[in-house]
């Protein structure tokens, strides 16, 4: 430990030796008799300094939880002091019951059983204490750091969906999506005249009864898709703990664990200051790669012009849906995204909105700034329309199943564009 001395023992020494030096120079016995006093305990706050060699420990009982779960924490302590002030710097997203700074009395080890709430979603290191002890008249203390950080994962809360969006075209492999093409499968589709090389259980013989010659059932087959979710992490616009980026990545899993519950293959694409992937997979373990790396999102101050040809070709497989996650706040993201369009990619625009976290001042220039931007991001959205690409906005509080219902809609009566 790192010993201070309290500016208390330096003025008692400081009269002491004044007092002294007076007395002596003046002849006066009753200024060193004053001096000795505050000499004796300059000497005996000295003798007492020992360090007290006072360690602690952090043990979380878990390293994963969710939003808003509490995670017990045990603080160990032990040392030589009577009093230990300890202080556990922790980030806006973690709080301890009780507050993060807090004086013991020690005597000897002590535990304490603490519990760390989780307010938001976020990789962290939990740790190290910060030990601050002192001796008993207060003369000197000791600072020092814990043993290291405990590591804690907490996953952002998933949202209950009831429907997905369904793409436009579907992989060749099998799955729980149907398909608008033709072949076997379970879903009736069609009837056709019988051909050479159909199998006699396809056959309907009600049909084939009525019309005099044979006649077979078309089904939809089940296949998979390839989602694409792209996060555009150019900008966030926040207020306190809650922004734009925390409504994208909650978003994201929530779709994530949702599409790979109906065995399609999920990847991930984060495009902004710097430019990250996830390639296309299925299963429990893509689940979970997914939401580590979405641990990692954050926005990255960047001024450079980024295009698609920085990721790799497979990150984005053919016929596959892309699920842009955006606050349509930078030009470049958006200039992606159309090129994604031009490119022949089923691309569906959820717009996370920002104008919540945006106050409009009272003033009259402020509102006209206001209006005009959001006039801006109204050009935006046609830009994207025009194009045939739909785009939705998403607010705090709505559930993703009405914007994806928006976006089914959009499909059912608007006229498919051709890039």
């Amino acid at each position: 430990m790192t010993r201070y001395d309290s500016p208390r023992i330096v003025a008692y020494a400081g009269l002491a030796a004044f007092a002294l030096l007076v007395g002596l120079a003046l002849g006066r016995v009753e200024l060193v008799a004053l001096a000795a006093p505050f000499a004796l305990a300059a000497v005996v706050g000295a003798a007492l300094g020992r360090d007290p060699a006072v360690t602690a420990r952090i043990e979380l009982e878990q390293d994963r939880a969710l939003e808003g779960d509490d995670v017990p924490l045990r603080l160990q302590v032990a040392g030589a002091a009577e009093r230990v002030d300890l202080v556990l710097p922790l980030p806006g997203r973690l709080q301890l019951s009780g507050g993060n700074v807090r004086g013991i009395v020690l005597g000897a080890a002590r535990e304490l059983e603490l519990e760390l709430h989780c307010r938001g979603w976020g990789a962290f290191a939990v740790g190290p204490v910060l030990l601050r002890a002192s001796d008993r008249l207060g003369f000197h203390f000791w600072e020092a750091h814990g043993s290291g950080g405990q590591p804690l994962r907490v996953y952002p809360s998933v949202e209950t969906m009831r429907a997905l969006l369904a793409p436009l075209e579907t992989q060749p492999f099998v799955g729980n999506q149907l398909s608008r093409a033709k072949s076997d499968g379970i879903e009736f589709a069609d009837i056709r005249a019988w051909e050479p090389g159909d199998r006699v259980r396809s056959i309907n013989w009600r049909a084939t009864a009525r019309r005099g010659n044979l006649h077979v059932n078309q089904q939809h087959p089940e296949r998979n898709t390839d989602v694409v979710l792209f996060l555009d992490t150019f900008s966030d616009v926040r207020t306190g703990v809650h922004g734009t980026l925390d409504l994208t990545v909650r978003a994201a899993a929530s779709l994530a664990h949702r599409y790979l519950q109906r065995k399609d293959r999920v990847g991930v694409v984060s495009f902004g200051g710097y430019a990250s992937w996830l390639l296309p997979s299925s299963g429990t373990r893509q689940l979970y790669r997914i939401v580590d790396s979405l641990l990692q999102m954050d926005i990255v101050l960047s001024y450079a012009a980024k295009g698609l040809d920085i990721l790799p070709p497979r990150t984005l497989p053919p016929k596959a849906l892309v699920l842009a996650l955006s606050p349509l706040l930078d030009a470049r993201s958006a200039a992606a995204l159309l090129d994604l369009r031009a490119r022949g990619f089923d691309l569906v625009v959820i717009e996370v909105s920002p104008i919540p976290f945006v106050e409009a001042r009272s003033d009259e220039l402020a509102q006209l700034a206001h209006r005009l931007w959001r006039l801006s991001r109204e050009s935006m959205r046609l830009r994207y329309e025009h194009a045939g690409v739909p785009v939705v906005e998403w607010t705090d509080g709505e559930a993703l199943d009405v914007v994806l219902e928006e976006v089914t809609a959009f499909r059912r009566y608007a006229r498919p564009a051709r890039a």
